[in-house]
């Protein structure tokens, strides 16, 4: 039996494997020691010069209190800045050498202008179909204002004669995706938070190698952090040969960089420009519950088809541009749409390196709108005052909104954090499950019979201010139907969270969730 460990899984079972996991390991153990040798040092340095010199540690007070208040002046997520104030104040000088590296919300300037200009390079040629929004006010003028902000937003266009298939769990997934796969002529693009090698990797790079032997254009994209724990030191090497194309984005290197802590946690496939993929599920076992990791693994993904493919198109070719510094030709690989329907679709990309937030936006969209009910599942509910709010105001309202969250938890300390929100959430009405089976890893909001999302964001600060995130959203009933009863299932095997019990937890585990929650903007 494979065993797995760590972040995303360690891939480990043979004598040989235990040797290449132990390698990787090494890996990611020196460049965390490097960090934090660096850190110290510049720790050490500041505090052996405040204790010789005495006006250097009142000045560093002062520049305390001075940083506080610049922190406190600037735009950004209030929760998100208390952290921060805490941590400086109690710790001025540490604080503040952490806080320059790490808590600025903010990258090099090159690298934000890079990526800027990566998509520059690309989404000028989507289709920007203005009439497409009249033609949705028609058909659903009440949700219409949610594709008008995530198109202002993100930047990307809103597309009808488009088809989104829902699929879940993982294992309802992979052969319908393999089978889109069989079918490429022309190109498959992958990107993906943890490709990992397995029996799902296996099934899929098979058709990868024989696709790319009869002459399709393959690449593959992963995040360095999500997979490096999770594929044999010639991965890279292997797929090369078979005229495969890889490409790592954001290396892990022994420098604490700004950037290090912005991971790329997007699901993409594009095939022929006429089928793209996304949603929750990765590219490793445990989505497909090939072995148990924590509990039963509930994911979920969407097929989408027609128009709305090109924005996944370009939100591929801009990753890759940034990874590597090799433009695609996007306009070659795009192709006309053969759907024909009524179904509106916005695939939206969301990332760190701009000054807006449409992923966290379009879930605030979507309660605010909401006149029937919204049905949410999340792996964490790690979310600010704004978001709460936004809940409690569409409960209060007579809106019925049901959200699920694991019941057994991937991160002992994320889910403590999850839970400090319960309370106040259903003191205001809303009902919350926790799905008893295992870890539910679906993000997925559906909303009135007619709209919702499906992406790679889930509902925690990570999501929504320092990774790179990307969904769809759409107005479909048939897609929304799914999804509904989909959920109304995942109720029956969830417990739900009520409130006269909950507010009758011991002490230890409140005081638990209260000291965690100060972290939260960290988690």
């Amino acid at each position: 039996m494979l065993k797995y460990m760590g972040i995303g899984g360690d891939y480990m079972g043979l004598p040989l494997k235990q040797k290449r996991g132990i390698r990787i390991q090494t890996r990611i153990i020196i460049c965390a020691m490097l960090i934090l040798a660096q850190i110290g040092i510049l720790f050490a340095f500041v505090y052996n010069i405040s204790l010789t010199y005495n006006i250097i540690y009142n000045l560093s007070y002062v520049a305390a209190a001075i940083l506080v208040i610049f922190i406190v002046n600037r735009r950004g997520n209030p929760s998100y800045k208390i952290t921060w104030i805490i941590f400086i104040l109690l710790f001025p000088i540490f604080g503040i050498s952490v806080f320059f590296l790490w808590g600025t919300d903010s990258v090099f300037p090159y690298i934000r202008k890079r990526m800027a200009t990566c998509e520059s390079h690309y989404l000028p040629l989507l289709k920007n179909d203005y009439p497409i929004h009249d033609k949705l006010k028609y058909h659903d003028f009440l949700h219409a204002r949610q594709a008008s902000y995530l198109h202002h937003e993100s930047g990307y266009p809103l597309y009808t004669n488009t088809d989104v298939e829902y699929l879940s769990p993982g294992e309802v997934f992979l052969p319908r995706f393999l089978e889109e796969l069989s079918k490429a002529e022309k190109y498959i693009y992958l990107e993906f938070f943890i490709i990992a090698e397995g029996v799902m990797w296996d099934k899929i790079s098979k058709i990868l190698e024989e696709k790319a032997q009869n002459g399709v254009e393959v690449k593959v994209l992963f995040d360095d952090f999500g997979s490096i724990k999770r594929q044999r030191k010639d991965f890279i090497t292997r797929l090369q040969k078979k005229n495969i194309s890889v490409a790592v984005f954001n290396k892990i290197t022994p420098s604490p960089s700004l950037f290090v802590n912005n991971r790329n946690h997007k699901k993409i496939v594009v095939i022929d420009g006429k089928v793209a993929v996304t949603g929750g599920v990765n590219l490793a076992d445990e989505y497909i519950n090939e072995y148990e990791r924590f509990g039963y693994w509930m994911d979920s993904a969407a097929i989408i088809k027609g128009d709305a493919v090109e924005s996944f198109l370009a939100m591929f070719c801009a990753s890759w541009e940034f990874a590597t510094s090799r433009p695609i030709d996007m306009q070659s690989h795009m192709v006309v749409g053969d759907v024909i329907n009524d179904h509106f679709a916005l695939p939206y990309s969301d990332d760190p390196l701009n000054n807006e937030n449409p992923a966290e936006g379009i879930y605030m969209q979507i309660l605010n709108s909401a006149q029937k009910y919204v049905y949410i599942t999340t792996p964490y509910l790690i979310i600010d005052s704004s978001m709460i709010t936004t809940l409690r105001i569409a409960a209060k309202s007579g809106v019925d909104v049901k959200i699920i969250t694991p019941h057994i938890p991937d991160k002992w300390y994320v889910h403590p954090v999850t839970q400090y929100n319960y309370l106040e959430l259903l003191e205001a009405g809303v009902k919350i499950y926790e799905y008893t089976p295992g870890f539910i890893h679906s993000k997925l909001f559906v909303s009135d019979d007619r709209v919702g999302t499906i992406g790679t964001v889930n509902m925690d600060y990570r999501s929504f201010m320092l990774h790179f995130e990307c969904g769809v959203w759409f107005s479909n009933p048939d897609t929304a139907t799914d999804i509904k009863n989909h959920f109304n299932k995942l109720l029956e095997d969830s417990e739900e969270i009520l409130l006269e019990k909950w507010k009758k937890s011991g002490t230890a585990k409140r005081l638990k969730q209260a000291i965690l929650h100060l972290f939260a903007p960290f988690m």
